[in-house]
């Protein structure tokens, strides 16, 4: 039998090749959407599949990483549906089915960031597995006393000096790329805020964390997929993607409700 991780990319490989098969893994009587453009069930996610027939490119699926923390099963994928988008995928499972998800999409930029990453490359070996909940506890309390508490004197506690790669598409590698760019967004007027943190997953060196916040005056949500190495944050990705008016959602699940 597949495992899950296994299961999860044959799910989101089948929007690419329209495999029937996969949808197997999906409880066909309880499955409940936090993607705010489908509608619940597995009606909803047929109907988003259904939609991609009238979109003039056909659609690419790449995921790169997939991670398992307990009944959740979280995945970065490198997309090209409704155009090119970065994504990370949440799927939990319950009596070997999968029966919810979350996601966060956002377009893909057109070239690398200031230190040449891209929002998909970088380190996918896991390791660590000992040191999951110790990582799962560092990334916490960088998200409550940086990122929440933006308590930027903490820094230093939790990188080993400068040494940090970056792949958010504005940001350079390091420490200094990271306080330049707080930099001049406080001096543009830009506020990226973080107001609650609604979930922590991780397996060995990978953590991602899922908050809900403000990002140049937009209601948006936050996925932010580190890799710890040593005790200390070695890298990052993330992806940011508003979140619509309620009257938009075509479910009422909300983004979040972990």
């Amino acid at each position: 039998m597949n495992t899950q991780k296994e299961q999860v990319t044959a799910l989101l490989k089948a929007i690419e090749t329209g495999a029937s098969e996969p949808i197997a893994y999906i409880n066909a009587n309880q499955y409940t959407q936090h993607n705010l453009g489908a509608a619940d069930g597995l009606a909803g996610f047929g109907a988003l599949l259904a939609g991609l027939k009238d979109y003039p490119e056909a659609p690419k699926v790449n995921t790169v990483r997939v991670f398992q923390d307990g009944a959740y099963v979280f995945a970065h994928t490198d997309y090209n549906f409704f155009g090119p988008k970065i994504g990370f995928d949440i799927f939990r499972f319950e009596d070997g089915k999968i029966v919810e998800h979350w996601d966060n999409l956002q377009e893909t930029p057109a070239q690398a960031n200031p230190s040449g990453h891209t929002m998909i490359d970088g380190a996918t070996t896991l390791k660590d597995l000992d040191k999951t909940e110790a990582n799962k506890k560092l990334v916490e309390g960088f998200v409550n006393d940086v990122l929440m508490g933006e308590n930027m004197a903490a820094l230093p506690s939790y990188y080993d000096g400068n040494n940090y790669i970056q792949h958010n598409p504005g940001i350079a590698d390091g420490l200094d790329g990271l306080g330049k760019a707080l930099s001049d967004m406080a001096a543009a007027g830009l506020k990226m805020v973080y107001y609650k943190n609604h979930k922590i997953l991780g397996e060995g060196n990978f953590v991602l964390s899922v908050s809900e916040g403000e990002f140049c005056g937009r209601y948006v949500a936050f996925y932010d997929l580190f890799r710890v190495e040593n005790g200390f944050i070695a890298e990052h990705w993330d992806a940011i993607e508003d979140i619509p008016a309620e009257d938009k959602w075509l479910n009422k699940n909300g983004k979040f409700g972990f």
